[in-house]
């Protein structure tokens, strides 16, 4: 008996001792339990482009009308229908609704009425809620003209076009943005060992008296697991398109190159983790805490639009959002770099960062 109590005594003093293993073992679930209740998993606020040519008070009242479902919020006017379709493809509007000139007109002589939505079919929540939403107006606004006249009404149509996946096939929705999920959780880990078992090996002494400066040695370390991280998404990418028949509509030469920079980002924040962390299993649980995040806020699961405010801002700082934005736009929008060119600037920018914390990490580690 007091060997166990003596046993029993050790453990809760190395496990007090132990900041790091308590501060992961406390801080993940309250983290995760109030991510997940923040989060809205109905689609709301999506951006929405609008074509009205019709330019009358019927018109506007129309979209006043989709805005009030909050499902919907207007974020262009647009002139022509090129301008609208093309909010799509860029991923600037994931709803475009096109009302055409005779739309007043038609309501005024009591004829039906019909308006065009386009509905972005690369995000399955968006897509399926922005239909039940669209068709809800028109019905709930028929149910009002008939109720307050008592009389037959002319009747607005809407007519929805699903977009770049017409046919809500699970795989061409999933797994382009699974391909960033999936280099993410490979990426970070590859190289969060990376400094961490040259201090456990003791050779982290032989790295302080090389004559090369801090940011050569964060590059040297990152190349070769970048290159064997562009190994996983060439092989990922072949079995998405040959095993999954998912096709790429966009050039597969700019995304591998639009790649390249992921992987830079997500390798420097597993090499910025290494330098901090001080034994492997706390860089995996660090590496850990990043992919949550990555999954919950990037976009993949949850649109960013229904995300509260600060938890937007947070998105914007994950190298995934940028690259799910990214990876949909060229395989399934079939978009140019000049589409999505912000995401492309914000990914270098957040590299650029985490490259330069890594030296200056690894800088203070090594004096």
């Amino acid at each position: 008996m007091n060997g166990f109590v003596a046993i029993l005594r050790k453990e809760i003093t190395q496990m007090l001792r132990d900041f790091g293993t308590l501060q992961f073992a406390l801080a993940v679930p309250i983290f995760q339990l109030v991510l997940f209740g923040v989060i809205d998993m109905n689609a709301k606020h999506i951006p929405t482009a609008v074509f009205d040519q019709s330019r009358s008070q019927e018109s506007r009242q129309l979209i006043d009308q989709f805005e009030a479902t909050s499902y919907m919020r207007v974020v262009r006017v647009v002139g022509s229908r090129h301008e609208l379709e093309h909010a799509i493809v860029a991923g600037t509007a994931q709803i475009a609704i096109e009302i055409p000139p005779d739309y007043a007109r038609n309501l005024a002589a009591n004829r039906d009425a019909s308006v065009l939505i386009l509905i972005d079919g690369s995000d399955s929540t968006v897509s399926t809620q922005a239909l039940a939403a669209a068709n809800g107006v028109v019905l709930q606004k028929a149910l009002t003209d008939l109720m307050a006249q008592r009389t037959r009404q002319p009747v607005v149509e809407a007519h929805p076009v699903m977009m770049f996946n017409p046919d809500s096939r699970s795989a061409n929705l999933l797994i382009p943005g699974l391909v960033a999920i999936l280099l993410t959780f490979s990426g970070t880990i590859l190289s969060a060992f990376a400094i961490v078992k040259e201090r456990e090996r003791g050779t982290l002494e032989q790295l302080m008296v090389t004559p090369v400066s801090p940011l050569a040695v964060v590059i040297g370390k990152l190349l070769p697991y970048l290159a064997l991280a562009y190994i996983q998404l060439i092989i990922v990418l072949i079995l998405m398109v040959e095993v999954f028949k998912v096709p790429i509509h966009g050039s597969t030469m700019l995304l591998l190159g639009l790649s390249s920079v992921y992987l830079l980002a997500l390798l420097s924040l597993g090499l910025l983790i290494s330098s901090r962390a001080k034994s492997q299993m706390e860089a995996i649980q660090i590496a850990q805490g990043f992919l949550l995040p990555s999954i919950m806020l990037s976009g993949y699961i949850f649109p960013i639009a229904s995300l509260p405010v600060p938890l937007q801002w947070l998105s914007r700082m994950l190298p995934a959002t940028h690259f799910i934005n990214i990876s949909r736009a060229i395989i399934i929008r079939g978009a140019s770099f000049f589409d999505f060119w912000p995401n492309v600037a914000a990914l270098l920018l957040i590299s650029a960062i985490l490259i330069a914390l890594s030296a200056r990490a690894f800088k203070k580690t090594v004096s």
